[in-house]
């Protein structure tokens, strides 16, 4: 069994479902995991925005221009009237499902129902792409299988026992659609695994399957050394271990959910990152072993804040630390990085929701410092502490640039820094040209 995951670039016009479609045929197992259109999540997003503010006439509006970028799609994507009909009527049936939603009450659980419409659709539609071609596959109801808990963590026993479930309803069929990012909460309610939960998806569906391989088509031929947006001459990493993925991930790689490692690094089953627009291109593995040695690659994470707190008097008291951290415990708010002195502690957020709260709590400790717009770049390799002149060749490459934090030593595959936001493209620019050429 395989598992591939198409991406909302990689599925976003007919032309491109055409392609995916010529993609996934093989004689293997295979369960393919669609995204939302590009751009459909952003008007959906807009659409609850809409309705929230009770601004009806808007969010009418928004679903009409919708619902006609979609009969745009199915004229270029089906060849038969008897098709295309049957696409409208399913259009028809969604959007006049979301237009039921101006008429009352809007409420958070409703918007996780709106959310839900663009995987709805883009599986569908697929699904009838293949039927029109005599594609035998079957559409899999990921609300029938996906869940979450009452912590919004997925329960993946649950996950494996009805995807085995769902499977062995059609034992003679070899290929599976199914929707990723929503799924359903503890109560019942349709709900998802926010923004990129697609990949997460994929991953989840992957451990239950016991898949040989995961594989993540994006528009983008694997996960790159550094930013390609930003820095010129960037090349994509062949492998990667679940560690270093993990990091880039969380660190700014956007090609990759930070979640999505995790299943499949605890089943040991190796993902494949490739491109829908290069299929040849051979991409980037990630799996238990690794290119050992060496430094990897460089991402960025913006909208990073940094809260120092200053108290000679308590820092060195038992328990401080503690109590510093039970502050963001409270709120929910996790720590990215955090280094400390004789005299202060300094960490970073980058979820600012209960700022205001938790820099009042943190008062009674002390003097408080808030910097914003500041940003985490994170070099990833293998063993990087014990390698003799890796710290060395970075900040050599950074001598320039004032750092604000830095983390090292922490894990074996990062070191961490603290910049300010308007020096980033300049400090990807200097590692580029300064660390990688030396490897």
């Amino acid at each position: 069994m395989k598992i591939l995951k198409f991406g909302g670039t990689s599925v976003g016009s007919a032309d491109r479902m055409k392609a995916v479609a010529s993609l996934i045929q093989s004689d293997e197992p295979t369960i393919v995991v669609l995204s939302a259109m590009s751009g459909t999540t952003n008007s959906l997003v807009q659409i609850a925005e809409k309705l929230f503010q009770n601004d009806k006439a808007e969010a009418r509006a928004l679903i009409n221009a919708l619902h006609d970028k979609y009969k745009q799609v199915v004229d270029a994507l089906y060849t038969t009237d008897e098709k295309k009909k049957q696409a409208n009527g399913l259009l028809t049936q969604h959007f006049e499902h979301l237009t039921a939603f101006t008429l009352d009450l809007f409420t958070v659980h409703e918007e996780r129902a709106v959310l839900a419409q663009g995987e709805l659709l883009s599986t569908a539609l697929f699904q009838f792409f293949l039927e029109e071609h005599s594609i035998t596959s079957v559409l899999l109801p990921a609300l029938n299988f996906m869940k979450i808990d009452e912590n919004e963590e997925p329960d993946a026993a649950y996950i494996a026992k009805n995807l085995q479930k769902e499977l062995a309803l059609h034992p003679d069929v070899k290929l599976f659609i199914t929707q990723g990012y929503i799924c359903r909460n503890a109560f019942g309610e349709v709900d998802n695994l926010k923004r990129g939960g697609s990949d997460y998806s994929a991953s989840l569906i992957g451990a239950a399957a016991d898949a040989a391989e995961i594989q993540i088509w994006t528009d983008i031929d694997g996960m790159h050394n550094n930013d390609p947006r930003i820095v010129k001459n960037t090349y994509p990493i062949a492998e990667l271990s679940y560690d270093e993925a993990a990091e880039l991930a969380y660190f700014g790689a956007k090609i990759l959910h930070p979640s999505s490692v995790l299943p499949a690094k605890q089943k040991n089953i190796p993902v494949r990152l490739l491109n829908t627009m290069e299929p040849e291109a051979k991409g980037t593995t990630i799996s238990s072993t690794s290119e050992g040695g060496k430094l990897k690659a460089v991402a960025a994470k913006d909208g990073i804040t940094a809260i120092k707190i200053k108290s000679g008097r308590m820092l060195l008291a038992y328990g401080f630390l503690r109590s510093v951290f039970e502050v963001f415990e409270r709120f929910k708010t996790p720590i990215d990085m955090i280094t400390t002195s004789e005299v202060a502690v300094s960490l970073t957020i980058d979820n600012d929701k209960y700022l205001d709260e938790i820099v009042a709590e943190l008062t009674k400790f002390g003097q408080v410092e808030v910097d914003r717009e500041q940003t985490i770049v994170c070099v990833v390799g293998d063993f990087i502490a014990e390698r003799s002149g890796s710290g060395l060749a970075i900040f050599e490459a950074l001598k320039q640039i004032p750092l604000r934090m830095i983390s090292y030593g922490g894990s074996k595959n990062n070191i961490s820094l603290l910049i300010n936001t308007e020096n980033k493209v300049e400090a990807l620019t200097k590692l580029n040209d300064g660390i990688f050429s030396r490897n």
